[in-house]
């Protein structure tokens, strides 16, 4: 299934939709993207508490941890057109009712179930097509597709969905940008409606299979317990990462002067060297380091330095914004440790992509529940430093699951070894 025809234009061995399947992504990203690095700051600066500024991340990462399991399933299921489109008209329905009735109104009880509402949006949109990208790509590339799908991701929702709210902040202000949040998002998806076909994926025709492909992401967890340790380690790939603008950047201007805009281009240019990397790493992984070392060593270890680092260096260098922005870049380079992720658990089951990425997708989705979720629990007993030593752990428990990844050519090699060496001895 993972074939191209001779016949289908490509560029580096990738189809055309592919390609636009790419900037669809990055587009719709943007507006998904625009307040993450503002509203918590925004949010309690209106009134809300640290506590429920986390609480409404949490019942939005919630949502999104749903659905970024059922992508994976239901693209299989029913294609990626279809969930796509669920997703698209989903985001923009959570949006508007958000705008309307909570944000301007500064109506928590609104706020809360609309937000939670937006987070099924982006991963029906993007991880569906996430998973058509494994079923279209040839293995040999696998990684370096999986990595510029992350790419397009992270430059959406990270680069200019910080840079353009940092520059267009003074001119249209907050409410603004959440209605400009709405453009992003149409432009995005009806490109990736246009590109994306249903072809390359074998769908589950009658209604016990879809029942049994629904399921299929749970059984897999049992059946293949390596696909379960890559979900968690997924879970760990964005939590620490993923928390960090509900809460610190109210540290660094609290504690160290910074303003909004300093830290939204932080941000930003954290996610411009991890866009640059994204491709570095990932050809480096498939073509010398491996998947599993890549993740266990500059995904896993990497990020567990970096979140201390990123702890101690205003302690160190006060108020630099050019000591801050260096570490961002850093951190952003280590991050791609990751991409591999996505291929290296896919390998694990090659008959069941679909089920096997609906594991990796909601761990994806997990982590934003998780991340406010223990924010919310532990700022307030052990502050800031307790927090990301807590996340710091994470990563390195990261590292130490990948020792148990292994992929089956691995254990036959090692299995060869043993007998070999028994054989000598």
């Amino acid at each position: 299934m993972n074939a191209i025809s001779g016949k289908e234009r490509n560029f580096a061995g990738l189809p055309a939709a592919v390609i636009w399947g790419y900037a669809a992504t990055l587009i719709f990203m943007v507006g998904d993207g625009l307040e993450h690095g503002w509203l918590s700051p925004y949010l309690i600066e209106q009134g809300l508490t640290v506590q429920q500024s986390a609480t409404l991340f949490t019942a939005y990462g919630a949502v999104l941890a749903v659905a970024s399991y059922f992508s994976g399933v239901l693209t299989e299921a029913w294609g990626p057109r279809k969930v796509m489109l669920a997703g698209l008209l989903i985001w923009l329905v959570g949006q508007i009712l958000f705008i309307e009735f909570g944000l301007k109104q500064q109506n928590y009880g609104w706020m809360l179930p609309t937000y939670a509402i937006r987070g099924f949006g982006y991963p029906l949109f993007c991880y569906s097509f996430l998973v058509w990208v494994t079923y279209r790509s040839p293995e040999r590339i696998m990684a370096t597709a999986v990595g510029l799908f992350w790419a397009a991701w992270s430059g959406g929702l990270y680069v200019v969905g910080s840079y353009f709210p940092a520059y267009m902040l003074p001119k249209i202000g907050y409410i603004g940008l959440m209605w400009s949040a709405v453009v992003w998002v149409v432009i995005g998806g009806i490109i990736g409606l246009l590109v994306v076909k249903d072809e390359g994926i074998q769908r589950k025709g009658n209604s016990k299979e879809k029942l049994k492909s629904l399921l299929s992401g749970l059984t897999i967890c049992v059946v293949k317990p390596k696909v379960a340790i890559g979900g968690i380690v997924r879970i760990i790939n964005s939590t620490g990462i993923g928390a960090l603008p509900i809460f610190f950047p109210l540290y660094l201007s609290s504690e160290y002067g910074f303003t909004t805009e300093q830290w939204l281009q932080v941000w930003g240019t954290m996610w411009v060297a991890n866009i640059a990397f994204n491709l570095v790493i990932p050809y480096i992984s498939d073509r010398w380091l491996g998947w599993r070392n890549t993740i266990m060593w500059i995904g896993s270890f990497g990020c567990g330095v970096m979140t201390l680092v990123m702890l101690y260096t205003p302690q160190i260098f006060g108020g630099s914004f050019l000591a801050m922005t260096l570490v961002g870049i850093f951190f952003g380079i280590v991050l791609c440790g990751f991409v591999p992720l996505t291929a290296l658990v896919t390998s694990m089951a090659p008959d069941q992509k679909g089920s096997a990425m609906a594991v990796v997708s909601f761990g994806a989705g997990m982590s934003y529940f998780i991340a406010p979720a223990i924010v919310g629990a532990f700022i307030g007993m052990i502050g800031v430093h307790g927090v990301m030593w807590i996340f710091a752990g994470l990563y390195f428990l990261g590292a130490v699951l990948m020792k148990f990844m292994t992929l089956p050519d691995e254990e036959k090699q090692n299995e060869n070894r043993y007998f070999t060496e028994k054989q000598t001895s």
